[in-house]
């Protein structure tokens, strides 16, 4: 028994030291290569020197929103991403990817649902009545209120999701990200028809918000006596800003001066929208990426702009 130990222990041995070797070989054979972002040297079976997609990246958490809308854990996995895919991905700016329901997004939503309903419409028979819009959005109304006779943004998700070409809008490469787009989507739809202002819609004003007939009007956003429209960027302090349904959304760094530290993500301001800020925020909060470079830091403030005029 012994003997078969200390032959374990020998080729343990062995083999470390040859591991050693490899390593010293490697480090050797790539001490002048340049591979890249993204990339890493490799030794070939020849011996000679090559360039291969990062096999793994540090697990530091510094996330960067690339230019595909994909949010990556750090600098590191953007650009092995980009290896892999063989896609050209930027750095867009730091932090979570903004997920932002434009008008068009808002519109494409309503006319799915829309769709979807006017395929319920039953006419009426000779022996038998049909069911028109109206009844058939009173059902969905009835089947989903839980009681108050008021639909929540938590109510009008639950109904748009009976429906598979109603949510399936893929806008962003992320699933979660498409679903979120989709929680704020439907806040914006409330607010089409939310007359007194509380998240909630009545049977009339969902009737309002579905109607086929109804036209939903172009919002702008304000800034500075500015207005802006769907769509629009610009800069707030340091902070990126896109106008969306009439809100502006922007990226969440601190800024330097007297407004900082104050929030500026209107359009997360319904009930759905609020819920996904807060996760937003924990989630932004990451450890220094030395993939990156600099000293720039992530921050959970924002500057606040106004609102529609």
């Amino acid at each position: 028994m012994m003997w078969t130990r200390w032959l374990a222990l020998a080729l343990v041995a062995v083999a470390w030291v040859h591991a050693e070797e490899e390593l010293r070989s490697k480090s050797m054979i790539c001490a002048n290569v340049f591979c890249g972002a993204g990339r890493e040297c490799a030794v070939t079976e020849k011996g000679e020197p090559t360039c291969l997609c990062i096999e793994q990246c540090k697990p530091h958490k510094r996330p960067v929103c690339g230019s595909n809308g994909k949010t990556y854990l750090n600098h590191c996995e953007l650009h092995r991403d980009a290896c892999l895919t063989g896609s050209k991905i930027q750095v867009d700016y730091d932090g979570h990817c903004k997920v932002v329901c434009y008008q068009s997004n808002r519109d494409e939503l309503r006319r799915r649902i829309i769709q979807w309903l006017e395929a319920e419409i039953i006419p009426d028979g000779w022996f038998s009545k049909g069911s028109n819009y109206s009844e058939i959005l009173d059902k969905y109304f009835k089947n989903f209120d839980n009681g108050d006779s008021r639909l929540d943004s938590s109510e009008f998700l639950k109904f748009v999701e009976q429906n598979e070409t109603a949510i399936n809008i893929t806008t962003y490469a992320d699933q979660e990200n498409n679903k979120l787009l989709r929680g704020l989507c439907v806040d914006a739809l409330i607010e089409l028809s939310d007359e007194n202002a509380d998240w909630k819609l009545s049977f009339q004003e969902f009737l309002k918000c579905l109607n086929p007939s109804f036209n939903p009007p172009e919002k702008k956003c304000a800034l500075e006596d500015e207005t802006y429209a769907d769509g629009a960027e610009t800069e707030v302090d340091c902070n990126r800003c896109v106008c969306a349904c009439g809100n502006w959304v922007c990226t969440a760094m601190t800024c330097d001066g007297p407004a900082a530290g104050r929030d500026m993500l209107e359009q997360w301001k319904g009930p759905l929208g609020t819920e996904a800020r807060e996760e937003w925020r924990k989630e932004s909060e990451g450890d220094p990426d030395p993939d990156r470079g600099g000293d720039d830091q992530i921050c959970p403030g924002v500057p606040e702009a106004p609102g529609n005029s």
